[in-house]
């Protein structure tokens, strides 16, 4: 039997090198996805973690695989009190997920004529899992925006 993952493709209209900086730079994460990333990219460097104000650093968050422009892979971040609090994650929910093994996340980049193709791969989930439920909401949210942004210069507005 197959483990359960979420897999989600969509062309954009850019470059490998624009996408790949949208992916890894700060200063375009924060704008799509709310969140930022503290690594050099390089394959087993640490990643820490910042949304909502909250750093969330361990040593199992790490790059697993950092081929610039084509591929990038990296371990799912750490579920902390600090973090659910900032993600209005309730008790119960982060005792769930705290309880499931560590997910990672692939991004697959292809150059399909005048847009990338971009392949999201998230897995490592356990069966019955509840984190695979919130990311299978988040994910399509996340890259929305950054495909938006990507191709208007402006990301979606909040919701």
């Amino acid at each position: 039997m197959s483990k359960p993952q979420f897999v989600y493709i969509t062309y954009i209209r850019t470059t490998p090198e624009r996408l790949w900086q949208a992916l890894t730079d700060p200063a375009f994460t924060r704008r799509y996805w709310g969140v930022t990333f503290d690594t050099d990219w390089a394959v087993g460097s640490p990643m820490t973690w910042e949304e909502n104000g909250r750093k969330t650093s361990d040593p199992a968050q790490v790059v697993l695989e950092s081929d610039p422009y084509r591929r990038l892979a990296y371990t799912w971040h750490t579920f902390t009190p600090e973090w659910a609090e900032g993600a209005g994650v309730s008790q119960e929910t982060l005792a769930a997920i705290s309880a499931e093994p560590r997910t990672k996340v692939s991004f697959d980049l292809e150059q399909v004529g005048e847009t990338v193709k971009l392949t999201v791969i998230h897995d490592g989930f356990a069966p019955d899992s509840t984190l695979l439920g919130m990311i299978s909401e988040g994910w399509p949210s996340v890259l929305s925006g950054l495909k938006t942004l990507l191709e208007t210069g402006e990301p979606l507005p909040s919701s």
